[in-house]
């Protein structure tokens, strides 16, 4: 297949690392990429070479090219030419090439076409190291876009081929990228087996780029579990072998590393520091993804240091480059396309049915005498007559449609904003944000979801997923409660918004129990293929800012601390428990029965006393039976 040594994609970096013919030694490879690049640019320029080497030329300029807007080009050219020869293998390498410079765009969607066109051809040729190869890839594409299931599913593929290969360092780059997706859903434990195995690899190959994010993804894991000065031992050293090698593009993640050390240390200060680093490496070299996250960091740490307009700044920022899949421009575009299709399908047949008139017409007139004329001319009003009447139905189905579409569309746009903010948005075509002094908000979450998800089909998981959410949205809304979004198998909720109220702590706490109610209830159910889950429930009281941000991608969000409190609250609860914090159980201890946790250790909060919330009192019970039987 295609003559290369390698191909490696990190799960948060694009870093190729080819031998061409070009190269002689391994470890000076990616200083000289680019120099390579521009050489063979002025060749392939000049047309000083024969016609035969054209598609070479123009496949190893790819390989070391580092401007995807140059590469996307080149590797369009050889997608063409290849073509025309039936050239399988310059296919494969042009859409490879074509999807690393879209990937680099921050173009996943298109990406992920080209890599599934390459991963066809691969299959067709049988070529197992290509297919390899190609799945680490599309994996590595799923992990930018943040579907860890995905990613998982293609790395473990990958591995499973390339373990019956003799291309260690293509199992090392697989046991690499599955180990950091592990640490992006926090199971570090897995994540330090698969870095283990690779990190053993890349020291025997001498692979400096794979041991320089060996060491800064270990040293992150040190960071998670309090060894700090390990963590930043291990980082320093990771970035010195990336300066070195002078590729920057890691660097900006490894700052972000720091960072994150610096803030679990309470250290603010140092902690900006690094992030803004993190960020202007960022922005130098156009890297949309570590753009959006240095934004998002830098937007928590002045949250936390109390700065709320640089929060807002920096997270605005964030969300600009936030690639989001279900928003409205393109729900909107989806509606209008299938309108379209319909409209033009109901005029394509009042076409077809007034030529087919026509033909007849004609015929009958040249078969038939003078005296049959003035049956013809009736019958043709006839037709005519018809079609008017059919063509009046077709316009009247079709308003019928468009109406249709525009109550969806008007729906769709109530099922992610609020009324208040949707016709706000409407009229002014933005939102001001707003701050609410005292706010409800809720998570829930599946226990060890990632864990039973394995053993589920995509279908069956979405299938379970939509099971318990859409039970969620029906509990929030009898409540009055407002859904703000969900996150994978996390969902979150809030009351007090768009509209103060006094009621909205009780209300919440009522809503709790009855989603806790119902996940009892399900696993008592026959649910066929419907996953039974355990859920933890997490409650915090305090001010928020509300609003949408964004110009085109735009979603109604809440932030601020007790946003915070409220995610850490779910995350330190149980099983089929409702933790909440303290400030909620000042304003609930009157009318429910909590018991008192003690005080437990939150990141970034320091030491935070929790409650679970039992039930109603019993006094209040009873006073609600005597005003019912009041009533009655």
């Amino acid at each position: 297949m295609e003559n290369y040594c390698s191909l490696i994609f990190f799960s948060k970096i694009k870093v190729f690392i080819i031998l061409g013919f070009f190269l002689i030694f391994y470890t000076s490879i990616y200083s000289q990429k680019q120099r390579v690049a521009d050489s063979l640019e002025a060749i392939y320029l000049s047309g000083e070479f024969k016609e035969h080497d054209k598609l070479k030329i123009l496949k190893e300029l790819a390989i070391n090219q580092s401007d995807p807007e140059k590469l996307l080009t080149y590797s369009e050219e050889i997608i063409q030419i290849a073509r025309a020869l039936d050239s399988s293998d310059y296919l494969y390498s042009g859409f490879l090439r074509k999807g690393g410079a879209y990937r680099d765009l921050g173009e996943y969607k298109k990406a992920l076409a080209c890599y599934f066109d390459a991963a066809k051809i691969a299959i067709e040729n049988k070529s197992n190291r290509d297919i390899g190869l190609i799945n680490i890839t599309i994996a590595d594409v799923y992990s930018e876009m943040g579907n860890h299931n995905n990613a998982i599913y293609y790395y473990q593929k990958a591995i499973d081929i390339q373990r019956k290969q003799n291309d260690s360092i293509d199992l090392a780059t697989a046991l690499y990228n599955t180990g950091d997706e592990y640490v992006n859903i926090k199971k570090y434990d897995s994540a330090l087996i698969y870095f283990n195995e690779s990190s053993f690899i890349f020291k025997k190959k001498n692979d400096l780029m794979g041991i320089a994010y060996n060491l800064g993804s270990i040293g992150m894991i040190h960071a998670e579990k309090g060894n700090y000065n390990l963590a930043k031992q291990n980082i320093s050293q990771g970035i010195k072998i990336l300066e070195d090698l002078t590729i920057y593009l890691p660097i900006s993640e490894f700052l972000g590393y720091m960072s994150d050390i610096y803030e679990n240390q309470d250290d603010i200060k140092t902690a900006l520091s690094y992030s803004h680093k993190s960020l202007e490496m960022a922005q130098k070299y156009r890297l949309k993804k570590q753009i959006g996250d240095a934004s998002l960091k830098l937007s928590q740490l002045y949250d936390i240091d109390g700065n709320v307009s640089e929060s807002f700044k920096y997270y605005k920022n964030y969300i600009a480059y936030r690639d989001s899949i279900n928003n409205i421009q393109s729900i909107q575009q989806m509606a209008d396309m299938r309108t379209d299709f319909e409209v033009k399908k109901k005029q394509d047949e009042i076409v077809f049915l007034e030529k087919e008139a026509e033909i007849n017409e004609l015929k009958d007139k040249r078969n038939k005498n003078m005296t049959y004329a003035s049956v013809i001319v009736t019958v043709f009003f006839i037709f005519l007559a018809l079609g008017i009447i059919r063509r009046y139905v077709f316009i009247k189905k079709t308003n019928q449609i468009i109406q249709e579409e525009t109550y969806k569309s008007e729906k769709l746009l109530l099922n992610i904003l609020p009324e208040d903010t949707a016709l706000e948005l409407k009229q002014n075509g933005k939102v001001e944000a707003k701050k609410f002094n005292s706010v409800s908000v809720m998570f829930t979450d599946f226990k060890n979801f990632t864990q039973h998800s394995h053993n589920l089909s995509p279908e069956d998981l979405v299938k379970s997923v939509n099971f318990y959410f859409s039970k969620f949205d029906t509990i929030i809304e009898k409540y009055g409660l407002e859904k703000i979004k969900t996150i994978g198998d996390a969902y979150m909720c809030a009351g007090g918004l768009p509209f103060p109220t006094n009621d909205h702590v009780d209300k919440m706490i009522q809503a709790a129990f009855e989603i806790s109610e119902f996940m009892e209830r399900s696993k008592k159910m026959d649910t066929k293929n419907i996953m039974n889950f355990e859920i933890r429930i997490g409650i915090n009281t305090g001010p928020v800012v509300a609003g949408v941000v964004g110009i085109k991608k735009f979603a109604y969000d809440i932030w601020g601390d007790t946003v915070n409190v409220a995610s850490r609250m779910e995350s330190s609860s149980e099983s089929g428990k409702i933790n909440i914090s303290k400030c909620t159980y000042e304003l609930i201890k009157d009318k429910y029965d909590c018991k008192y946790r003690g005080e437990i250790y939150v990141k970034n909060k320091g030491m935070m006393k929790m409650y679970f919330v039992e039930g109603i009192k019993k006094n209040k019970i009873s006073e609600n039976q005597t005003i019912q039987k009041i009533k009655i």
